[in-house]
This record gives structure tokens, C-alpha cells and sequence, in this order.
């Protein structure tokens, strides 16, 4: 069955860093364009970083553009956000999502916390 599993996220200081992983199982992964978005408490869920399907185009929303990188490993049928310079409106909990035309899979989600 279609799975996607996010890790990584924690608590960390403003200014500080993480690393999310999104493994998925179960479909044609390098067929999909992969995306990443957050939810925070009170808030829509929001669009934060996209990546097409070889890797070779990514964007992201303007709130993390410059802090936030997000990769893709097709050998290993992950996707990655690179997080940096966090700051409190960064907390949400963030999901891997996969899609393909009228085609998406969700992740679980994985709750960030910034703050001193």
C-alpha cells in the first residue's frame, strides 16, 4: 500500500536547524512531483516547498525562501526539507505529499516546534 513516513521534526531553537525526511513506498515515486506544507495551529494548511520529478526545478513560498531547501533522492525514494534559520512561526506540523495529476498521497505529518 501507498505509505509515506516523515521524520525529523522536534523542538529547536530560533535560529537553529532541521532536517525532514519523507520515505514513500508503494507507488512510481520518481513519477510524482513531491511537495511539502505545514499546518499550524488555528491556520490553513499551506504550500511551503515543491519539487518536480527529476529534481531539476524547485519553489517555494516566500516566508522560507532562502532558508529552506527541498531535495529528492529518487535511489532511495525520498524527498527531504532542509530547514535553517528557524523562527517561531516556522512551528506547524509539517506533511509530505505526493501528486500526479488528479493523484495525491499524504504523510501522517511531523510536528516542528520552535522556541526558546
Amino acid at each position: 500500500q501507498v505509505q509515506l513516513v516523515e521524520s525529523g521534526g522536534g523542538l529547536v531553537q530560533p535560529g537553529g536547524s532541521l532536517r525532514l525526511s519523507c520515505a514513500a513506498s508503494g507507488f512510481a515515486f520518481r513519477t510524482y512531483a513531491m511537495n511539502w506544507y505545514r499546518q499550524a495551529p488555528g491556520k490553513e494548511r499551506e504550500l511551503v516547498a515543491t519539487i518536480t520529478t527529476l529534481g531539476g526545478s524547485s519553489n517555494y513560498a516566500d516566508s522560507v525562501k532562502g532558508r529552506f531547501t527541498i531535495s529528492r533522492d529518487n535511489t532511495k525514494n525520498t524527498v527531504y526539507l532542509q530547514m535553517n534559520s528557524l523562527k517561531p512561526e516556522d512551528t506547524a506540523v509539517y506533511y509530505c505529499n505526493a501528486a500526479r495529476g488528479r493523484i495525491d498521497y499524504w504523510g501522517q505529518g511531523t510536528q516542528v516546534t520552535v522556541s526558546s
